[in-house]
């Protein structure tokens, strides 16, 4: 790895090259009269390290060039004022020292910065804030131990890719790395890919399998989506990590086999095992060494690092030439709250530089939900286990994972929470679905709209509901609502499901599931 560093102040300049050359760094000088960017095509930097006039325009127009190219900036500046020092970040340095400098802190600093840019090919997490490099240090300290790691986070965050770099930075990187989502396969298959089988174990086992523990002896094993695995499987998986042996299905003698584990959920685990779904020996087993991944909302400072990696990756890939995101459509993308996470920026990415319009992309080129600030997109979310309350009306015992919930529920939670200040002292209002307003609009009408609106509205409490609105009072668990809601849209339809299905916005087979969830009567035994 190369560091390139300017002449603009030549006496800390050679200090600094002098230093780093003692501790193993290739460095390059270049004088601020030589045509930059030659010297930077020759170079081929990996750091670029500017000694003074850093808010030069020429300056940072090679920052902000470099920034598209993966190149970190650091600057040495006399710069006192905090504000102007700021900026200079915001435009692109990822560190900057003010004069005199310490050259062996600078060069501790170029070294820290070299180590990232290491560690990022390798994981592919891209960005300079603070809890991303949190995560890097843990990676390194964690790659050359044995030990098993679980790896937390929400969906999209990239786990697989600390799973993988956590690999190659460790001494197995030329073993196998064999990965598996333990959450997409069926409960009947799932013991013979992890374990493997004998011949004949079970109908259809014409020949002997071997599973994903021996297929990846002296590698690495990567058991993504952890919290999905079957109570009896654990169990099993327990035993595995503890014996270091594992049995084939239909297999009389154990195996031997030397494997490091990396399993990832974007559940909590330890939750899970509260809840007990989960086995709580098996977490602390797998919870040895724990990485968690942040949102990228908690990150929002890395969103522009992400933009122009992927418009590289993308670029290259489709053999098409970007020209650029203004400022105003790139501090949308990072204002906006990314509930897909890197994965939901990675393909939004992918798309632009597929439809790029032939000029810098502006903010009407983006997505509506994004100029909104995501106000019009509310995705499917997975909700933990809700246990009703005895004395809710109609609670029933468990309930299950809610793997979505209703558009227009979700609208409501919202719309209370801004109308719960006008509500009096002693919540003397009441909730109302029906035809009394358009506070909420139409839910799911479209052409050929199925049914009326659903709309709510704040009604004295002591009128009586007409028959097909549903009081809702202050408190009630969200699962009564959506029970309560779903029971007059059938009403309304007089029990057609597909019509019921259409005013709620959701699918027929989600509502029948529901339906079922629920233990919703017939029409004709509805209240």
């Amino acid at each position: 790895m190369t560091v390139l560093i300017t002449l603009n102040d030549v006496e800390p300049a050679v200090r600094l090259n002098a230093e780093l050359e003692r501790d193993g760094v290739t460095t390059a000088v270049v004088s601020p009269l030589d045509d930059m960017r030659s010297a930077l095509k020759r170079a081929k930097p990996d750091v670029l390290v500017f000694s003074g006039d850093l808010a030069d325009p020429q300056t940072l127009a090679v920052v902000r060039d470099q920034l598209w190219a993966g190149v970190a900036s650091i600057g040495l500046t006399n710069i006192a004022d905090p504000s102007q020092i700021e900026r200079l970040r915001s435009a692109g340095f990822v560190e900057v020292y003010r004069k005199p400098v310490d050259v062996e802190e600078v060069a501790d600093g170029v070294k820290r910065v070299l180590e990232r840019r290491r560690v990022q090919r390798e994981t592919g997490l891209v960005g300079e804030s603070e809890p991303l490099r949190e995560v890097l240090v843990k990676v390194e300290q964690m790659a050359p131990v044995t030990s098993t790691v679980l790896v937390e986070g929400e969906s999209g965050t990239g786990k697989e890719l600390v799973a993988r770099a956590l690999h190659r930075l460790s001494p197995r990187k030329n073993k196998p790395f064999i990965a598996v989502n333990v959450g997409a396969l069926p409960e009947t298959l799932l013991e013979s890919e992890l374990f493997g089988h004998e011949k004949g174990a079970f109908t259809g086992a014409a020949e002997r399998r071997l599973g994903r523990f021996e297929l990846a002896d002296e590698g690495t094993l990567f058991l993504d989506e952890i919290g999905d695995i079957p109570p009896a499987t654990q169990v099993k998986l327990l035993r595995v990590l503890e014996d270091r042996e594992v049995m084939r299905l239909g297999a009389t003698q154990p195996i031997r086999v030397n494997v490091r584990v990396i399993a990832a959920t974007n559940r909590p685990l330890r939750e899970q095992v509260e809840e007990g779904t989960f086995r709580g020996d098996l977490f602390y087993r797998l919870n040895v060494l724990n990485v968690y991944l942040p949102p990228l909302r908690a990150r929002k400072s890395d969103i522009p690092y992400l933009v122009r990696q992927f418009i590289r990756e993308f670029s290259e890939e489709h053999g098409r030439e970007f020209l650029g995101i203004s400022s105003e459509a790139m501090q949308l993308l990072v204002d906006y709250p990314w509930p897909g996470n890197v994965r939901e920026l990675k393909n939004l990415v992918d798309s632009m530089v597929v439809l790029a319009p032939g000029r810098e992309i502006e903010p009407e080129d983006l997505p509506r939900q994004i100029r909104e600030g995501g106000a019009a997109r509310l995705l499917p979310v997975r909700m933990p286990r809700m246990v009703h309350g005895a004395g809710a009306a109609g609670a029933g015992a468990g309930g299950g994972e809610l793997e979505f919930i209703v558009r227009s529920l979700l609208e409501l939670k919202l719309q209370v929470e801004e109308l719960r200040h006008r509500l009096d002292a002693e919540r003397s209002g009441r909730l109302s679905f029906g035809d009394g307003g358009d506070w909420l609009g139409e839910v799911g009408g479209g052409a050929g709209g199925a049914g009326r609106p659903a709309v709510a509205a704040i009604e004295p409490r002591s009128a009586e509901p007409p028959p097909n609105e549903v009081v809702i009072a202050a408190g009630t668990k969200m699962a009564d609502v959506e029970r309560r809601v779903i029971e007059a849209a059938l009403r309304e339809t007089r029990g057609n499901r597909r019509k019921a299905a259409d005013m709620l916005g959701i699918g027929e087979r989600t509502l029948y599931r529901k339906i079922k969830e629920y233990k919703l009567p017939e029409l004709d035994d509805l209240p």
